[in-house]
Parts: C-alpha cells; structure tokens; sequence
C-alpha cells in the first residue's frame, strides 16, 4: 500500500498543474513559494534521503539512536496523524531557488519519485527495520518511515498548490 501511495506522488503534487502555464507555476502570494518552488522542494527533499539510503545500503544493519520525546511525538503527529504544521522553515539544502523552471522541477520530481521506488523495490522487505536515514525534525527513520513521510509532505504541499492555483 505504502509504495503505491509513494508512486502517485507525482499525479497528487503534479496534477493540479498539468496544462497550466509557466505563470501559475511562479505565481505565489508574497512571501510565500511558488508552486513551481513546492515541487522543487519536494522533488529535493525525496532526491536527498534516497540517496543517502542508497550511499548506505552495502551497509551491516543499523540501529536506531535513541530519539528524545520530541522527535517520538512529531513521528506521531507527522507520520501517525498525518498532520504537518505549517510554518515551520525548510531544512537546510532543500529550499528552492528563486525561479525554477516547471519543467525542469516536474521532471526532476519524477525522476526522485522513480528512484525512491527503485531502491524501496531494492531493499524491501530485507532491508526494512535495520537501515536508517536521519530526518531532521523526526530522527532515524527507515525506509518505510521515509515513504509514509513523504507521502503526507507531498499531501500537505499539495494542498498548497490548489491554493495558490484556485486564487
């Protein structure tokens, strides 16, 4: 369930976007992203943990660290609840550029999409419970977390992306 989820990242995020021009994707409220930065966001944020799964998947299993209450509680809210605050600012390395070109970023969502799924059909179900990729808000996550993460983040950009289009 949880791959077929991941593998229709592209259709919830991209969607509402198929056909409109170049203008929709940069039109953004003031101080706001645009949906062209969304998409780059999170085409950089599933890049980014697929790859350090896939550095570190010749690794020998691996043991969580020990997270403090705060991590355990935003793992329950974000991943359990589905329920992603607002507000809170980009980690570092995934904030968007100033201008992305549409296609460029829907592309590149694509293909992070396409890669995530290639390395999950890799290493699952072996690899399920003893390979962790560090999140900065949530902690080690495995790779299971990691898609349910990023399913409910495309869900909550998603979101924002109608908005800014049905404005």
């Amino acid at each position: 369930m949880t791959t077929e989820a991941f593998a229709a990242i592209p259709d919830v995020v991209l969607g509402p976007l198929a056909g409109r021009p170049e203008a929709d994707w940069q039109r953004a409220p003031p101080g706001k992203w645009s949906a062209a930065q969304i998409v780059q966001h999170l085409a950089i944020s599933i890049d980014g943990s697929g790859r350090v799964f896939a550095e570190r998947r010749a690794k020998p299993p691996m043991r969580r660290r020990p997270r403090p209450v705060r991590q355990r509680l935003a793992q329950f809210v974000y991943l359990d609840l589905g329920w992603i605050p607002s507000g809170r600012a980009a980690p570092a390395g995934t904030e968007p550029a100033d201008r992305p070109d549409a296609g460029a970023v829907e592309r590149q969502l694509r293909n992070g999409v396409a890669r995530f799924l290639a390395l999950a059909h890799e290493l699952l179900p072996a690899r399920r419970n003893d390979l962790f990729v560090r999140h900065p808000a949530l902690g080690d996550l495995t790779l299971p977390e990691w898609l349910r993460f990023h399913i409910r983040h495309c869900a909550h950009h998603a979101k924002q992306i109608r908005a800014r289009l049905a404005s």
